[in-house]
């Protein structure tokens, strides 16, 4: 089937499925840059289609049509994309408007960003008239780990780290001052090579000829020298000292606009990233930002300053010696193009292999009960070794080209140098210059290559933060799918009215809300019910605004939702989920998370009306008791009664209670239910269970369906009607009535 394909398609993996239709569209000499395959149609139905980029043209099959369309390079040709609410929209442009459009599920979207980056590498080099560079990146196919998705597949740019200057504005003061300290240092280390030119032609030479030394005259010349030699000590630690703090502080508010940054993105976002990856981000990116910052710029720094003033003054001391010795600069030059193209590409893949460890760890650690109880440590051992394997050998290719490059930078240096000494004795044989402007020199020189050296070292450190950097910025580009309104209205008194006009929200190419309308009034609790599936908690997400809907509004005593800031929002908001989830830290600070300055009388009221006090009396400490990481050391009930009180301590208009009840056994729901019972007095409710039995107390019930309301009313109203909630009741009876008398028979059996 591939044998007429052009070998540039099967190098980069084209589908076995689709070699046989691409082969007919393209030409004898065409080669294939990169794929994506679409799997949405115009109606957001599952069906094939491909994209294609050559080094000629954009090639595409649309899903659920026959026809292949192309599209040559030309000026004004652009590749766009977008996503929402799950789906992903690739489109091409030209000054004329939108030519084409695909959808895709937002798992090929690492591989339509490369497509994107190939089209546009392509378009330049045939615009240029030349050939289109080769990468050394994957095909723009599905393959990519799941942390990344989302983020943009280019290689980082060094001009990356100049973003970060926002970052260090605030610093400019101190910047400055450390960079005419790091001159005047560097100006300071450089006397000393020209005092020992008066040292050997006028003290130590005439020495040799039977001249007798001058004390004064030798005393000045090493008083220059210490003076010189203090003076650079000095300069350089207040330098040094001032220019580490202003790096700390640079990392620290890297950080911390990150963090920031991402407590602000929606749950969207989360959805498809790894904890390990975002955590690798934060931590050892900003930490590798900040090193490079502290340490490795200012040494950059210090050796452009050294080689520009070493080379003045060489040239100032004999010109024909100093060309001699700029000789491998040429070389040392074309090797730092040559290697940072590759080093750039070699550090991104070391961060994402890198990200895979720190995946492995960030699954397995809160996971270890789950890992335990089935007996996978191996398993997840495995995982760990395979990672830590595919980073070794990711690093292993890079540091071939790193070995390579360091030591032939060296070599250069010691050929220059060597080269400088022929040519220095031979002007001194010649008279043309003095043993001391030599030995001047040679001083001079190594300065000169040894910082060369270690300015050709900095590529790879630089690299590594540009890396950094540009992962950080993709956190810090990311906008948020809930945005914040541009002019908010404040909120009056909240009465707690609730009202969803014509509701759709849809998730990839799956509608989970369709047309749905419900109105909650102020202090009505509502209970919703339905089968898995049917959009029970989507709704409820959707009402606390962690998700946008697709089509409709949401309004709170009418107001759209949209136009309320999302903080003073959700303040108005209480939430119990069926998995509490408590931080490390005391039973005080866990009740009081959304109360901080909470006074301990307050968090004690709560935890009463929570039936949580008694049970927290007998802990070791009381309050100050410390909670393990996700509550390890309580009960399911106890975590629950713990969140029911962090709940009633901001006193929430709207309470929204997703399956409170359903993880606990019997008894402990009757405590629970108690609590709640305290806690849905006087607010408007709107509650998920999983046992209809505990609705029974709800004003309304409200029965889903498939993403729509299929029935509304009491419990004993629906009873009568005989129809979707009836069949839900009875069902859960049937259920019921089983396990009683299976646990009938467990007893008789012991009893026997």
């Amino acid at each position: 089937m591939t044998s007429s394909l052009p070998s540039a398609a099967v190098r980069n993996g084209l589908p076995v499925a689709w070699q046989a239709e691409v082969v007919p569209q393209l030409q004898t000499i065409e080669n294939v840059s990169g794929w994506l395959e679409v799997d949405l149609d115009a109606q957001l139905r599952y069906s094939p289609g491909l994209v294609i980029v050559t080094e000629q043209r954009l090639v595409a099959r649309a899903p659920g049509e026959k026809n292949w369309q192309t599209w040559d390079f030309r000026p004004g040709l652009s590749l766009q994309h977008h996503d929402h609410a799950g789906v992903g929209t690739l489109e091409l442009h030209d000054e004329g408007g939108r030519l084409a459009c695909w959808r895709y599920t937002l798992g090929h979207n690492p591989a339509a960003l490369r497509l994107i980056a190939l089209f546009e590498a392509g378009l330049q080099a045939r615009l240029q008239g030349r050939a289109p560079e080769a990468a050394e990146a994957e095909p723009a196919g599905p393959d990519q780990d799941e942390s990344h998705a989302g983020d943009s597949g280019a290689p980082p740019s060094t001009w990356t780290l100049l973003r970060l200057w926002r970052f260090a504005k605030p610093y400019q003061g101190q910047l400055l001052a450390g960079f005419l300290l790091t001159l005047a240092s560097t100006a300071a280390t450089l006397v000393p090579p020209y005092l020992t030119m008066p040292l050997m032609d006028e003290v130590l030479i005439p020495f040799q000829n039977g001249v007798k030394i001058d004390p004064r005259v030798v005393a000045l010349y090493l008083a220059g020298l210490l003076g010189s030699a203090l003076l650079a000590w000095g300069l350089g630690w207040i330098k040094t000292y001032i220019l580490a703090l202003v790096s700390e502080r640079i990392g620290a508010d890297l950080r911390t606009n990150t963090y920031e940054h991402l407590l602000k993105l929606s749950l969207e976002y989360f959805g498809g990233r790894r904890t390990g990856d975002l955590m690798a981000r934060i931590g050892s990116e900003t930490d590798r930002i900040n090193v490079f910052l502290s340490l490795h710029l200012l040494d950059f720094a210090t050796d452009v300053l050294m080689i520009v003033m070493t080379a003045a003054i060489l040239f100032t001391i004999n010109p024909t010696l100093a060309l001699v010795t700029l000789l491998p600069l040429p070389v040392i030059g074309w090797l730092i193009h040559v290697v940072r193209d590759r080093l750039r590409t070699g550090f991104e893949k070391i961060d994402r292999v890198w990200s895979e460890v720190t995946n492995v760890l960030a699954d397995t650690i809160p996971g270890i009960r789950v890992v335990k109880a089935f007996a996978q440590e191996e398993r997840e051992a495995g995982r760990f070794r395979e990672a830590n394997r595919h980073n070794l050998a990711v690093n292993d290719r890079l540091n071939r080209v790193w070995s390579l490059f360091s030591p032939t930078v060296t070599l250069l240096t010691e050929f220059g140098l060597l080269v400088v000494w022929a040519c220095g004795i031979w002007l001194v044989s010649r008279h043309e210059v003095t043993v001391g402007v030599l030995t001047a020199f040679l001083a001079y020189i190594g300065r000169f290559y040894t910082r060369l050296d270690s300015m050709s070292r900095i590529v790879s450190v630089t690299q590594k933060a540009a890396s950094g950097a540009k992962r950080i910025f993709e956190i810090l580009d990311h906008v948020s799918s809930v945005p914040e309104p541009v002019r908010p209205v404040a909120l009056p008194e909240v009465q707690g009215r609730i009202e969803l006009r014509g509701a759709h929200f849809r998730y990839g190419n799956r509608a989970v809300i369709r047309g749905l309308d419900l109105s909650i009034e102020p202090g009505q609790m509502i209970g919703l019910v339905g089968h898995s599936g049917s959009g029970k908690s989507t709704l409820v997400n959707l009402i606390c605004r962690f998700y946008d809907l697709s089509d409709g509004s949401i309004e709170l005593d009418g107001v759209d939702i949209r136009q309320l800031r999302v903080a003073d929002y959700r303040r108005q908001i209480g939430l119990v989920l069926q998995e509490p989830f408590l931080f490390f830290g005391t039973i005080a600070e866990n009740i009081a998370y959304g109360k901080p300055d909470a006074t301990r009388e307050e968090i004690v009221a709560a935890a009463r009306a929570a039936h949580a006090h008694e049970f927290i009396l007998r802990l070791p400490q009381g309050y100050d008791s410390l909670v393990g990481e996700r509550g390890q050391g309580l009960s399911g009930g106890e975590r629950q009664r713990i969140s029911i009180a962090r709940a009633l301590l901001i006193n929430p208009r709207i309470l929204i209670l997703d399956e409170a009840t359903a993880s606990v056994d019997t008894e402990t729901e009757k405590e629970i239910q108690k609590a709640l019972d305290n806690l849905v007095q006087g607010r408007t409710t709107i509650a998920i269970a999983h046992r209809l039995s505990t609705l029974r107390k709800a004003d309304r019930l409200v029965v889903m369906d498939k993403g729509q309301i299929v029935e509304e009313g009491s419990h004993d109203e629906l009873i009568a009607r005989q129809g979707a909630y009836w069949r839900l009741y009875e069902a859960q009876a049937r259920q019921a009535e089983a396990d009683r008398a299976i646990l009938r028979d467990d007893d008789e059996g012991e009893d026997a």
